[in-house]
């Protein structure tokens, strides 16, 4: 987990391991099946969302999905306590982990549109901090341990209201 105020992430690409290819040494699918792969992955509504969210509900907390009038349109919002929380996935936005191992082929082309996501979300986060929100990153490769995330959320949204 990453909270607004600490200094960002620091990206390096981690090495794959090497693999049998079919379009390249480390690719282990056909480029056409790739592409079906790429195109059917979801922006919103993830697996990983619906797991922060239902803990959420569950805690007793209400809040807003989506805002799209707020800088990187968080995917979650807490209107009245002013904080956010973006869901990542560690590969889309570069995390320094295990799961964001760049594919072999078309190195650039990932290289370039990850270092776009991470500029993006950085400008997001900058203009959501002049605003005076608060933000919690959550990614993808942290999230298994529901009791941890369920502290963290606690510490960073507070007391619930609900009795």
């Amino acid at each position: 987990m990453w909270v607004s105020g600490a200094p960002g992430p620091k990206f390096r690409y981690p090495q794959a391991p090497p693999g049998p290819g079919l379009g390249s040494p480390m690719d282990r699918v056909s480029p056409e099946q790739r592409s079906r792969n790429m195109a059917r992955v979801k922006s919103r509504n993830t697996g990983l969302e619906l797991k922060v969210r239902s803990l959420i509900s569950h805690m007793g907390y209400r809040y807003r999905l989506y805002r799209s009038d707020l800088p990187g349109t968080p995917d979650i919002v807490f209107p009245g306590r002013r904080s956010v929380i973006f869901i990542h996935g560690c590969f889309w936005h570069g995390h320094v982990c295990k799961r964001a191992a760049l594919p072999a082929s078309n190195r650039t082309f990932w290289q370039r549109k990850i270092t776009k996501n991470q500029a993006r979300d950085e400008r997001a986060r900058c203009e959501l901090l002049a605003g005076g929100w608060k933000i919690l990153t959550i990614w993808e490769c942290e999230s298994r341990d529901v009791a941890l995330l369920r502290k963290i959320l606690l510490g960073f949204l507070g007391a619930s209201g609900r009795k």
